[in-house]
């Protein structure tokens, strides 16, 4: 059994991700090995980061981050439901990254991006730098959503088309087999 947290990226009170973030933790309680979790930033309410110690050290300070630490610790993987702001990805989940640095070690990550034309991929193609400098294995194969409002129903639900579905299960298959192939490495 993997613990596979599914991270949103966006804080804003309005936001539509939540939809596409419950839609996609609903998708991967299907996979038999997973154990989810969905963590919502905004309810975590991370302060800027405040630690005064390089997040390598570990020694932190604040309760919030001991908390963060140990959520983040237990996953095998991970999914991040992502935003795209101005090009790039929204600043809330850049700040939920630097918090920490051991913890996200030899993690896969999928992404769950949308956007308008884009799909948000120009925001997974810069997180991708981020991921990789916490020793993350972003996924090759993702979820992109393109002009995503019209996936979102009257009731404020996330309904994907065969296209987006498929995508999903692709890549909660490949998230699998790389839970597997780094796990050794996590056990060093």
């Amino acid at each position: 059994m993997y613990n596979l947290k599914i991270i949103t990226s966006t804080t804003r009170e309005g936001r539509k991700g939540t939809s596409i973030a419950a839609w996609i933790t609903e998708r991967a309680k299907q996979v038999e090995n997973f154990n989810v979790e969905l963590l919502d930033l905004a309810q975590l309410n991370l302060p800027l980061m405040d630690e005064p110690n390089h997040p390598r050290l570990q020694q932190y300070q604040h309760e919030h981050t001991k908390k963060w630490s140990e959520t983040i610790n237990s996953a095998d993987g991970f999914i991040i439901v992502l935003a795209e702001y101005n090009y790039s990805f929204p600043a809330p989940i850049k700040n939920a990254i630097d918090y920490l640095f051991n913890e996200w070690k030899y993690k896969p990550v999928g992404l769950v991006s949308y956007g308008g034309v884009s799909a948000g991929l120009r925001a997974s193609q810069m997180i991708k730098q981020v991921l990789t400098a916490v020793s993350m294995m972003p996924l090759a194969e993702q979820v992109a959503i393109p002009f995503f409002p019209k996936f979102i129903n009257d009731e404020e639900q996330f309904v994907p088309d065969e296209m987006i579905g498929n995508s999903a299960g692709i890549m909660l298959h490949q998230l699998e087999k790389w839970m597997a192939a780094l796990k050794p490495m996590r056990a060093q």
